[in-house]
């Protein structure tokens, strides 16, 4: 059996490549709505955070051979827990990761976090929109929200809790676009006309993650980017494509049969 991280549209359609190839899987998601994309294609379900420790006794009570964490490319925290919990308890991780692309152009900044993402957007100023999601909001919100002559438009997903943290914060409601994705390339420049962006935040999410889309919409409008590199992490046996994550699912289970 095969605990599957998962989350992401993508994750989604490798978990049932992986269930069809006749591996027994149970996914793990954080939220509720994800947890419910998965049951809709017939997909067993964990709806909840866990820990490395939560990793560990999981895999031991229920007797996982195998990790494969194909969580967002920014899910830092799962992936660490994901890695620490296999090893402690003894079973082989793999890694799914959309595969990274290079943006060199002269409207994009590479910054390597998001406390430099803040920094780079405080010394433009201007109508700043920012598309990371809400998780890291905070950050945004000390560097920017009281800045002279800036106004940052956030989009996020339209969930209560979302609200409730920009609430919290203090972000202007006529500031929030709450909606839930993917976007078309035209749609994000109707997003960014209707609020007169000058610069726009994203992470280096992947093709799958639909940055093409918004980036290409910003570059014609000749609103700048700043872009967020992904996390560094050492995942050993990592993959961007579903046949080397079967392939090395399909080895260790033959060389347990083996034994």
């Amino acid at each position: 059996m095969i605990l599957f991280l998962a989350g992401t549209s993508d994750a989604r359609a490798l978990a049932l490549t992986v269930k069809e190839a006749g591996y027994n899987i149970l996914t793990t998601v954080v939220t509720e709505n994800a947890g419910k994309e998965m049951q809709k294609v017939g997909l067993d379900v964990y709806v909840g955070r866990l820990t490395d420790e939560d990793f560990t006794t999981m895999i031991k009570e229920q007797g996982f051979q195998a990790i494969v964490d194909a969580s967002h490319p920014f899910a830092e925290e799962a992936s660490k827990n994901a890695l620490l919990g296999a090893k402690a308890a003894g079973v082989p991780y793999i890694r799914y990761e959309r595969e990274s692309q290079d943006y060199e152009h002269k409207g994009i900044v590479m910054v390597e976090g998001y406390e430099e993402a803040a920094e780079v957007a405080a010394e433009k100023k201007g109508v700043i929109m920012l598309t990371t999601g809400s998780k890291t909001l905070e950050i945004f919100t000390r560097r920017l929200l009281d800045q002279p002559n800036t106004r940052v438009i956030a989009r996020m997903l339209p969930r209560k809790d979302n609200m409730e943290k920009c609430e919290k914060l203090g972000f202007p409601q006529k500031d929030i676009v709450a909606i839930q994705g993917p976007f078309s390339k035209e749609f994000n420049a109707a997003l960014y006309k209707q609020y007169g962006v000058t610069t726009m935040i994203t992470k280096e999410s992947g093709k799958a993650g639909s940055v093409d889309e918004k980036l290409e919409a910003a570059l014609e409008l000749g609103i700048e980017t700043i872009m967020i590199k992904r996390p560094k992490i050492q995942y050993g046996h990592a993959y961007s494509d579903f046949e080397g994550v079967l392939s090395h699912i399909n080895r260790i289970f033959d060389k347990k049969l083996e034994e």
